[in-house]
């Protein structure tokens, strides 16, 4: 797991630009890559530092080291699926076929639950298609916890995952316009086939990528004329259950792009991992401080990828 993610980094440093020049939904702010890269690289960190023969124990602390640094809708999206597939593996010293599957449901299950407003035809779906396709290997379904039934659902979760890629380009109107894929879900299927090398002792398939529409170039001229007004605002807060439940319906009425996952269970209920796009952020932060005390703060401005325009950090 370890090796997993030190992979997923190294993958997704050498293919960020190219992730954030096709990055044009849901804005076209160009920063997927980066905030996929920045998000992981923390997991990456933290799983690091942890001693532990415990999968399930080790990919809690990375993911909740990527949801205190997520990044975008993406990188959030990828703290949420790191903290679900945890969940299946605790106890277990040694990953195998079923758990995998397991994992990866219980993944794509939470993934599209903490968007307010799934979409189909984004990183959500090539989620999705991994786990479906993990959980159709027959041996898999007859309980084999050998490493070739390992190895076999690895496989295919990266083969569904590719598939769901290249659809997304006639999923999304945007997508279809600029001819490309998602660039989040290619982050995705990059994560998952790290996955597949670190598990089986392989290398990166260089060539899993030949032939996606737009991501053999570098394009960048596909933001052209396309309107990134807004901020993105993310915090972390403290809430009940019910506190998190008004919060996220209030951010709903004011914007779009909501994201809400715990982070970690606290005193006062749980600890929030908060995204929202919005016209202005004064009064997304205003909501925000009239529910609870909001830490790791941070607006950016969508137009201007990657340029935030204000930051606290405190606690």
């Amino acid at each position: 797991m370890k090796r997993w993610l030190s992979k997923a980094e190294e993958s997704l440093g050498n293919h960020s630009d190219r992730l954030n020049a096709i990055n044009i939904f849901p804005v076209a702010d160009g920063d997927t890559g980066t905030n996929l890269y920045i998000t992981v690289r923390a997991a990456a960190r933290a799983a690091a530092e942890v001693e532990t023969q415990d999968l399930g124990e080790l990919l809690k602390t990375a993911g909740q080291a990527a949801m205190e640094d997520a990044r975008g809708n993406s990188g959030t999206l990828f703290a949420v699926f790191l903290s679900a597939v945890a969940e299946p593996l605790h106890g277990a010293a040694r990953l195998s076929g079923p758990l995998l599957a397991t994992a990866l449901n219980r993944a794509q299950i939470r993934s599209w639950s903490a968007l307010s407003d799934p979409v189909p035809g984004t990183m959500l779906s090539v989620l999705e298609a991994s786990a479906i396709g993990a959980a159709t290997v027959d041996n898999v379904q007859h309980g084999d916890d050998s490493n070739h039934a390992l190895a076999m659902t690895l496989q295919a979760a990266v083969e569904s995952a590719l598939e769901a890629v290249v659809q997304t380009e006639s999923q999304l109107g945007v997508l279809t316009k600029a001819k490309v894929v998602d660039a989040g879900g290619v982050g995705f299927l990059l994560i998952m086939d790290a996955l597949r090398a670190a598990s089986l002792g392989e290398e990166l398939l260089d060539e899993l990528l030949d032939g996606l529409h737009g991501y053999d170039v570098q394009a960048p001229h596909i933001h052209n004329g396309i309107d990134t007004d807004g901020v993105e605002v993310m915090c972390t807060i403290n809430l009940s259950p019910l506190d998190a439940a008004t919060l996220r319906l209030h951010l709903d009425e004011l914007g779009d792009s909501v994201i809400m996952s715990a982070v970690t269970e606290v005193e006062e209920g749980y600890r929030w991992r908060v995204h929202v796009h919005v016209p202005d952020a004064a009064p997304a932060l205003k909501l925000i401080e009239d529910a609870g005390q909001p830490t790791n703060v941070s607006v950016t401005q969508l137009a201007s990828a990657g340029a935030v325009i204000a930051q606290e950090t405190s606690g």
